[in-house]
């Protein structure tokens, strides 16, 4: 499975792969979070134009899976990673995460960050298992409590949530994948867009199958149009069910 950058015209794939991989929520009594729309193409057209959203991709060079991230105080923020159930128990989306992390310790970002659902097992117990830890409330920048204030307005704080991060180090970064793109600027703007601050989507969620315990997770909420999807989905997908 290779990873690369989006391309414009794959952007309502994108939308396809996040409402696959959230339908799992309706199984376990959250279907606000099921029915939660994907982000609209201007958004995530906005991730791709910038150069912070990323693919996995099968055989015949389609997404099956994709990462969207945000610069929040100087770490890297998962705002949605998801991939979709027919892809699911392959690692995909820990490939992701990886993917995400390689790049920033290329340019000295020392941690990345997401929000997830603490009592949905394929959310916080599997961004555990990608090197995720807990971060404690008090430690929250003012970006991240920023975030909190914008889930907890949209009604997300119905169902426990949880800042996780993962330290990332500038040197000896391995993935848990062998099939990652080499970490070289794919784009002219690649360095400024990892090392620059850009304006910060606070909507982030990732969203994963939980019944592929390999490959599923759920990390930063979007928090839209009144209500946000879950961090999991059927499918393999970081961000909101995503992520």
């Amino acid at each position: 499975m290779r990873i690369r950058e989006v391309r414009f015209e794959e952007l309502p794939l994108l939308q396809d792969i996040e409402r696959a991989a959230g339908r799992c929520f309706r199984d376990i009594g959250m279907p606000e979070i099921a029915d939660d729309e994907p982000l609209p193409l201007d958004e995530l057209a906005r991730y791709q134009q910038e150069g912070s959203a990323w693919a996995a991709v099968d055989e015949a060079d389609t997404p099956v899976a994709y990462l969207i991230a945000d610069h929040v105080d100087g770490n890297l923020h998962v705002e949605q990673v998801s991939v979709h159930p027919d892809s699911a128990r392959r690692g995909i989306g820990r490939s992701l995460l990886d993917h995400l992390a390689e790049r920033a310790a290329t340019h000295n970002i020392p941690a990345l960050t997401l929000t997830t659902f603490a009592d949905v097992p394929w959310n916080a117990p599997y961004y555990g298992r990608c090197g995720f830890q807990p971060l404690d409330d008090n430690l929250l920048s003012p970006g991240l409590q920023d975030i909190r204030a914008r889930e907890a307005a949209h009604g997300l704080d119905r169902w426990p949530r949880l800042f996780m991060h993962r330290t990332v180090c500038g040197s000896g970064l391995t993935s848990t994948s062998s099939h990652e793109q080499p970490l070289t600027a794919t784009s002219s703007h690649d360095a400024d867009r990892l090392t620059g601050a850009n304006p910060v989507n606070h909507r982030g969620r990732i969203t994963s199958s939980p019944t592929r315990a390999d490959e599923a997770g759920g990390a930063g909420q979007r928090a839209r149009h009144g209500t946000a999807r879950a961090d999991a989905t059927y499918m393999l997908a970081a961000g909101r069910r995503r992520p």
